[in-house]
Parts: C-alpha cells; structure tokens; sequence
C-alpha cells in the first residue's frame, strides 16, 4: 500500500461501514415448518457482522468454503437481501428501501470468482468492459476508445477487443474482470477469489495489477479467499469467519504475529511451508463445519477446537478487543487477551 493511500485512510472516515448484518434464507415456508414443529425455518448466512474499510485500504474476509464470505460481499453489493443490520456507504445508506441506489452502484463493482464463467460467451471483450457505461446511461461515451483505454490500463493488447471469452486463457479472463471492475472508476471493489484457479505466477502478475490501480486510481478492495499467502502479502486488515461469524478481526500483521483465536491459528498452521524446517507436523482444524441448519450451542467452534472447555459448549463468547483494534470471539483466547 502507497504511502499516500495510507494517509488517505488516517485523515478520512471510513469508506464502508458495516453494523450487525444478518443475512437469511428461507428453507421452507411457514405452513411447512409448523406441520413439522420446526422453530427456525431460515438458514442464517451471515450473523452479526459489523466492520469498517477505510479508503485506499484492503481488507480481506477469509474462512473455509461456506463460512459466509461470498454470501456477505454479495449483501453488501445488494445482490442478495439483507435481513438486519446496516450497510453505510459514505454515511449513506443506499441499500435501507431495500435494493441499492443508482448512485451506490456507479461507486462500486464486483470481481465474481470464476473469471470465466462470469463472461457471457456471447458477447465480446469490448462488450463485455464497455457494459457499465451502458448500463448507466453514458451515451455520450465513445465506446471504442473506453475499450482500448481499459484494456491498456489491465495490460492487454487492444486486439484484444474482438475476442470471446472461449478465446482467453484464465489470467485474460481475470484482466478482462478487472477492466469491466473498474470501468466507471468506482471507489469500493469486492474481489471474490481474485486469483482462484490461477497459476502461482498469474496469481503474482494479478496480484501486482491490482496493487497498481490501486495506487494509480485510489481503489478500496474488499477481498475475499481462502489463501492466506495472498491475504498477507496484500491487506492491510482480516476478518475471519467461521459459520456466518467474525471468530477474528484486525490488523493483518497483528493477527498473523498472534493469533487469538484457535480457529485463525488452525488456517495459518495448514499454510504450506516451503522451508522443511519450518513445517508444523500437527494441524488443529479436524472434522467438519456443522450444518448451518443445525448450529452447535455455546461456542460454534467448540466441535472441532482443541481447547474447548466446559463454557465454550453452553455458552456463545462475545466480542472481546485485545487492543489496536484487533478483536476476538473466544472463551480462552491463545493471546490470553
């Protein structure tokens, strides 16, 4: 992160403000639910949530598959509906009548993770990037210029425009999200998966490209995956969630130097090493995530931590700060914070 970005983020408020979101979906109707005395006929996605990302930072949301990342950039973007809670965007709240306002959507855009099939195959690469104008109503757009000035800006050649989405390898694809991303020069950008299914060296030029318009356009990323080599070498903060829950929240290099929570410290213990001699022959995440159907009482963890106790299976544990903004929901947290 530039310097200037950094002063950037000090001087200003947030950019995005996040207070106890709840995300929901049905799994059967009342009627249904009270032929088979079901008391909580929703399955809770995302439960109370509350985070701030302040501009010109990165902040990444990491967890296993199905802990509620992708479902929360999805209700923060208005793409799915939103039970409780607040989404502020530049103290507004464009999302309170219950679908995002056109002004919210000029400023903000979504990278979806396969970069593939996120390209409609019938249309072609100048189409594809030059949609947001058109969406939006800027007729007075010279489209064929927008194309080569976006595909200059991700480093793909201009011949590029008359090519299909069949036609690209899967790093094309990813710039080709990226220029549509950027397209309206939006200021919040939600990158799910950004390098899935990508070479580690596409991965790294990815990566970089994104670190680049960042400083070149004053980007803020809220970034979403399961790697944490990427989380670390490019957020300034991480959340981690485990069913629908932040478990951790804080400072990237504050919470990889210490971890308070054991389900953090099991994610960063199954990163691969490549020195031998730095490799961790146990690793504390064993079993399954529950059903989301079917939530464990007390700690939702408490089934697969090493150090539950007796607390942790009658008892929920409430956020706890341990300083520097870093912040935790454990019983026996590892910090003893």
């Amino acid at each position: 992160m530039a310097e200037a970005a950094r002063r950037l983020a000090t001087d200003t408020g947030a950019l995005l403000e996040i207070e106890r979101l709840h995300v929901r979906f049905p799994l059967m109707g009342p009627i249904k639910a009270s032929l088979f005395q079901i008391q909580n006929r929703f399955l809770d996605a995302v439960l109370d949530v509350s985070f701030r990302v302040r501009p010109g930072t990165t902040m990444a949301l990491v967890g296993e598959s199905g802990s509620g990342k992708s479902t929360l950039g999805r209700a923060i973007l208005g793409l799915v509906p939103v039970a409780n809670g607040t989404v502020r965007f530049e103290g507004e709240e464009p999302l309170k009548s219950g679908k995002p306002s056109p002004g919210y959507l000029r400023h903000v855009a979504m990278m979806f993770q396969d970069p593939i099939s996120s390209l409609s195959p019938r249309r072609s690469v100048k189409s594809l990037i030059t949609e947001p104008f058109v969406v939006h109503g800027m007729s007075d757009r010279d489209l064929h210029a927008e194309a080569r000035r976006l595909l200059a800006l991700v480093g793909l050649p201009k011949d590029f425009a008359d090519r299909y989405p069949h036609q690209l390898s899967g790093g094309q694809a990813r710039r080709v999200g990226v220029a549509r991303a950027v397209a309206l020069s939006p200021k919040l950008i939600v990158a799910d998966e950004p390098t899935a299914g990508l070479d580690v060296s596409v991965q790294g030029e990815i990566l970089n490209l994104m670190t680049r318009l960042q400083r070149e356009l004053g980007l803020t990323y809220l970034v979403i995956t399961h790697n944490l080599a990427v989380v670390r070498h490019i957020s300034d903060e991480m959340a981690i969630m485990y069913m629908g829950r932040f478990v951790e929240y804080g400072p990237t290099q504050e919470i990889f130097a210490r971890a308070a929570h054991p389900y953090t410290d099991g994610l960063i213990a199954a990163q691969p090493q490549p020195d031998p001699d730095k490799r961790r022959a146990e690793v504390a995440l064993k079993g399954e995530v529950p059903s989301l159907a079917r939530r464990p009482q007390g700690c939702e963890f408490h089934t697969r931590c090493p150090y539950a106790q007796g607390l942790c299976r009658r008892e929920r544990p409430e956020v706890h700060d341990i300083g520097g903004h870093h912040t935790h929901r454990c019983h026996f947290p590892l910090t003893g914070g």
